[in-house]
């Protein structure tokens, strides 16, 4: 029987190099398509032990790409999924925003006129059971409970809920529909006069979102803005030029894009911009990459914007996708991005290289670019001159800012960090507000009043120490724990303050603390 398969193997084998040899053609006697083939289907069908076809292909798919640049890339349907769903601007759900204290899900806030909201669902509220199957205290991983609350909009989804007060569980049934994917994660006066936008990627509703908060803090006597793309990583190319445009006349050149096969394709503002005038100072750091630098380059070399903070990430290869009829997708370098007075955004790479690109932010970090300005080595080779005012700006990868803030490596302790990479003060903060949530928007009835009368208590404090101790987390000595209390109680604050409102009250707290953020406000009240 074994021969016998093996005989028809290599029939198999000998047709199909045969019917290959018909497309010499196409493919020419040495083409490395047909050579790939071959070996394809000589593994397939004749190799010692079973092989998956699709997992052989699809790995020889990642071999070839790995060897090109850091951002070519294969993703499997689910991974093509997973990564697109975050910019895509809506998915189908509930419409909840949730956390997980101690494996049950608790509601931190339901979407405001979303599907639970409807019905009657409320922060606090513990899903335990989805369609009659338990989720809570089953240790389920949470991609699988977000896959149950998931569906097909219009389909309906029937849920047991526990509430603080209420003696047994409730029933709900809810229908799911489209629930909106903010990028816009803050939006406040930050002082008179001055507005604060923070992004946190480039997706397909982002332009929206900051023309909507743009108009928000007009209404309220913006003049300046502080528009903050810390750690934002990026989005779609289109969100970018976009929101590059709310700054800037019509025809202003933005980006454009070459590449060995593309042409130079340039993109230019499209004049309906809320924001021409009026000063404008943008945040970044090492994290800000792709189209949060294609904005932040358009804005220096236009001289529309001052940039603080740290040199970006050097993210400027642009990548086209060749989608599989799987759901598969191939995403192709094609082109570079370049600022408009001419700088490559991308920093070098080896390619093929990819630990050394991985590390490219913790060589900074060691070699002290981010702690130092004097650290940062400039390619004096490459000297650019900004189109408005003709300052000089440099090339060679990233964008660097026009007012240097280093890194606080004071901020935190090492209990700090620790605290908070074992989720220890997170999980106390989200069992201290489902605890005394009634009782806090009683007593603060407004934001306003939260920020300036509320103390984050001692207990809340013991509570973390204590739990600290459990899991073997404690200060060096006494000195570590006061150097850690005051910052620890101000993101405490900031996180009860998130958790009874929402994101722009977490950074109206967080803010006053950032440095970057500090420097940009000094700038703007000169």
């Amino acid at each position: 029987m074994i021969i016998k398969k093996t005989l028809l193997s290599l029939l198999f084998l000998v047709a199909a190099t045969a019917a290959m040899a018909q497309l010499r053609i196409n493919w020419g006697k040495d083409s490395p398509v047909r050579k790939l083939q071959i070996a394809e289907m000589a593994i397939t069908n004749l190799y010692v032990d079973s092989v998956n076809e699709q997992n052989l292909v699809e790995n020889g798919i990642r071999g070839m790409l790995e060897k090109l640049d850091p951002h070519s890339a294969y993703t499997s349907a689910q991974e093509t999924k997973e990564m697109n769903e975050p910019l895509q601007g809506n998915f189908d759900g509930i419409g909840v925003q949730f956390n997980m204290i101690e494996d049950t899900l608790v509601v931190i806030q339901p979407v405001v006129n979303g599907p639970s909201e409807k019905v009657g669902i409320r922060a606090g509220d513990r899903i335990i059971s989805v369609n009659d199957t338990a989720i809570a205290g089953v240790k389920m991983p949470r991609n699988e409970i977000m896959n149950r609350l998931r569906g097909k909009k219009g389909t309906r989804v029937r849920l047991k809920i526990v509430r603080r007060g209420v003696s047994s569980p409730l029933e709900f049934t809810v229908t799911r529909d489209k629930i909106p994917l903010n990028t816009v994660d803050a939006v406040y006066m930050i002082r008179p006069g001055i507005g604060y936008i923070r992004l946190s990627s480039f997706g397909m509703t982002s332009d929206k979102e900051i023309a909507n908060a743009l108009d928000t803090l007009q209404r309220q006597g913006m003049k300046s803005l502080i528009f903050d793309l810390q750690d934002n990583g990026g989005g779609y190319l289109q969100a970018a030029v976009g929101i590059a445009s709310q700054f800037l006349p019509k025809d202003d050149l933005i980006v454009y894009t070459k590449g060995r096969v593309a042409p130079r394709e340039e993109f230019k503002s499209d004049g309906k911009g809320k924001m021409e005038n009026g000063k404008l100072v943008i945040l970044v750091n090492e994290f800000t990459a792709s189209a949060a630098e294609i904005v932040t380059g358009a804005m220096q070399d236009q001289d529309r914007g001052i940039i603080v903070g740290r040199r970006t990430f050097g993210k400027g290869l642009v990548q086209r996708p060749i989608p599989f009829d799987d759901g598969s997708m191939i995403r192709l370098t094609v082109a570079h991005y370049y600022t408009p007075s001419g700088r490559c955004i991308q920093k070098p790479y080896e390619k093929g290289d990819l630990k050394d690109y991985e590390m490219d932010l913790d060589n900074r970090y060691k070699h002290g670019e981010l702690l130092h300005e004097d650290s940062i080595h400039l390619d004096k080779s490459q000297k650019y001159y900004t189109l408005g005012k003709h300052r000089l700006v440099y090339g060679g990868g990233g964008i660097m800012p026009d007012y240097f803030v280093p890194l606080d490596t004071t901020k935190f302790t090492d209990f700090h960090r620790k605290l908070l990479s074992k989720s220890i003060a997170i999980n106390a903060d989200l069992k201290y507000v489902d605890v005394h949530r009634k009782e806090l928007k009683a007593k603060y009835p407004s934001f306003n009043a939260f920020y300036k009368k509320y103390e984050v208590p001692e207990e809340l404090i013991d509570e973390i120490i204590s739990e600290g101790k459990k899991q073997k987390v404690v200060p060096k000595d006494e000195a570590e724990l006061d150097r850690t209390l005051p910052y620890l109680k101000m993101q405490l604050k900031a996180l009860i303050a998130r958790d009874l409102w929402d994101m722009s009250q977490y950074y109206q707290i967080i803010n006053e603390s950032d440095d970057t953020v500090k420097k940009a406000l000094e700038i703007l009240e000169k």
